[in-house]
């Protein structure tokens, strides 16, 4: 039991109590991939949080739908909810939780109305998938009348806290802001634990088993990432208008570990789904993965000026998987060769989907930069200090002529290189240990 209660901590929480400090003036909605612990982490916030909490799951209480079917008016909604119930309610102490809401476009359209209703309503919503749902919505969606916020699977900051490492978090955020290298003896470890953490993964239920296998990588169960990743694919066939876009978005998904391993790749691929594979014919598929948060956009940049999104070239991206322990099960990897740190090319596009995955749970937008086949920037961090190149090395060789040519180019007041290296700086580099990507901010 307390290791469940430890793994379900989620930094999210914050984003929840923010919601409540500003008053809930609006309902929220929190968008993000299947099981990823939506609905425990919001059910956890609401008991903690309010006297009162009502939780509706849309998808099985028919009833319930039905009711916003026939009125989207909160006062003629609230006295059938009561009699559904069997239970008075009393919105200055209660909190509702309508999960599983992709399932009724109807219930979205209402959140206008409570949020216009002088009564004291506080809403949360979730569903899955619900991103596609948004991006095909076929009614007027409440715009500014709702709050979204978006939940990811566990970032390495969250994976540390469930594995009980509170205090390396710490030490680890205490040498990042002073640039002081790690104890030798706390690199070592972090090093690993962020080696396992690519073999298992941010998804609860695969945090949770290895935890339960006493962080032993050799007894973590594999095919919870199999059965997800399964999951997933089943998602597509449900969620989509036809059985010829649910094949193309498969397609997409499976070819998206593949792109990553092409060293010479400076964007996505079409031709590398199937031959004659073009815009026109997989963009909406694109579109999808990225809309449900199965796949992680990263525009490239051609004009190093700000701000990065008003110069980003949509035709010209990259795109990640959600999650880093999908792609290490989707690709086969034995974990043997990622836990010795053995020498294979794919260790960087691993280490690449890791750092993308990191900065999406931190908000960063995502972009890269490029300059024709001579030199490439992994990522952009655009801050108070300007526009920052940042650099991913998946081991200790650090040398490169991509960010000595972007230096010479654009003169960023700093550069950053996250690597297998000890904290440091040295030639205007800062660099940044793998495990220690969750530091960097805004």
């Amino acid at each position: 039991m307390w290791v469940v209660i430890i793994m379900m901590k989620r930094l999210f929480e914050n984003e929840l109590l923010k919601w409540k400090q500003n008053g809930m003036t609006k309902p929220l909605m929190v968008i993000g991939v299947r099981q990823i612990g939506k609905t425990h982490t919001i059910t956890e916030f609401c008991k903690e949080n309010f006297e009162e909490f009502i939780y509706i799951d849309l998808e099985k209480n028919n009833n319930i739908r039905k009711i916003f079917e026939e009125t989207i008016d909160p006062d003629e909604i609230l006295p059938e909810l009561e009699l559904r119930l069997e239970k008075s309610i009393n919105l200055d102490k209660t909190v509702f939780f309508f999960d599983e809401v992709q399932v009724s476009e109807r219930f979205i359209v209402s959140l206008k109305y409570f949020n216009q209703s002088e009564k004291p309503f506080k809403i949360i919503c979730a569903g899955s998938l619900l991103g596609v749902k948004l991006n095909r919505f076929k009614s007027s969606f409440p715009v500014g009348k709702v709050e979204i916020l978006h939940m990811y699977p566990l970032n390495f900051e969250e994976y540390l806290m469930a594995c009980g490492q509170n205090m390396l978090i710490e030490k680890i955020k205490s040498c990042y802001i002073e640039l002081k290298p790690m104890p030798d003896d706390l690199h070592k470890r972090s090093l690993d634990l962020y080696r396992k953490y690519l073999c298992v993964g941010g998804m609860p239920e695969s945090v949770l088993n290895f935890i339960s296998s006493d962080m032993n990588i050799m007894r973590f169960d594999k095919n919870i990432s199999e059965i997800l990743t399964d999951m997933y694919l089943a998602d597509m066939s449900k969620y989509t208008i036809s059985k010829f876009e649910s094949v193309k978005i498969e397609k997409v998904y499976k070819n998206i570990s593949i792109q990553l391993g092409k060293e010479n790749t400076k964007r996505f691929i079409y031709n590398s789904i199937e031959s004659g594979a073009s815009k026109r014919k997989y963009e909406s598929s694109i579109d999808w993965l990225v809309s449900s948060g199965m796949a992680i956009n990263c525009n490239l940049v051609e004009t190093i000026m700000k701000p990065l999104k008003a110069y980003e070239n949509t035709n010209m991206f990259k795109l990640y998987l959600s999650d880093v322990g999908m792609l290490t099960s989707i690709t086969g990897l034995n974990f043997s060769d990622i836990i010795l740190d053995n020498d294979f090319i794919y260790k960087g596009a691993i280490a690449e989907n890791y750092v993308a995955c990191e900065f999406l749970s931190k908000s960063i937008s995502l972009n890269y930069w490029h300059s024709g086949n001579t030199a490439e920037i992994d990522f952009l961090l655009y801050n108070d200090d300007g526009i920052i190149p940042i650099e991913v090395k998946a081991s200790e060789n650090t040398k490169s002529q991509s960010l000595k040519t972007y230096v010479e180019r654009y003169k960023p007041e700093y550069s950053i290189r996250i690597s297998a290296k000890n904290f440091g700086f040295e030639n205007n580099i800062k660099s940044v240990p793998l495990y220690a990507t969750f530091c960097i901010k805004n």
